[in-house]
């Protein structure tokens, strides 16, 4: 083998390791801007979901707090008074409950919701 094949044939054989570095680094790029653009979705999902959930929270407490003046109101004895605040805190109690309920199922959703993320981009 002369010279000039030989550099020829390490010419061919840089080429083709520059064109496979090539593609790797394009795949690799497009795994990453794929796997930023499902977190920042992901985020903002989130975001989406806590605010909804800080105004339906914010909606139901000043509910709660409008039944528990009207009852407050229309209380006339010591007996009616016991009975509202049995009532209300009755309320309040369930009210907490569901809360976490949510709460419980939003932290279930968000898992699962990390776990495709990761599922669609593995970290190789």
């Amino acid at each position: 083998m002369s010279m000039s094949e030989s550099s020829e044939t390490n010419a061919a054989n840089f080429d083709q390791s520059t064109a496979h570095v090539g593609s790797g680094t394009a795949n690799a790029s497009q795994y990453t801007a794929g796997f930023i653009f499902g977190a920042q979705k992901l985020a903002l999902e989130q975001w989406l979901f806590a605010g909804n959930e800080a105004l339906d929270r914010a909606q139901n407490e000043m509910h709660l707090f409008s039944e528990f003046a009207s009852k407050m109101a229309g209380a006339h004895s010591v007996k009616d008074i016991r009975t509202m605040y049995e009532e209300c805190g009755k309320h309040q109690i369930e009210f907490v409950r569901r809360d976490c309920d949510r709460l419980f199922r939003h932290g279930e959703n968000m898992i699962e919701a990390a776990s495709k993320l990761f599922k669609t981009h593995p970290l190789n």
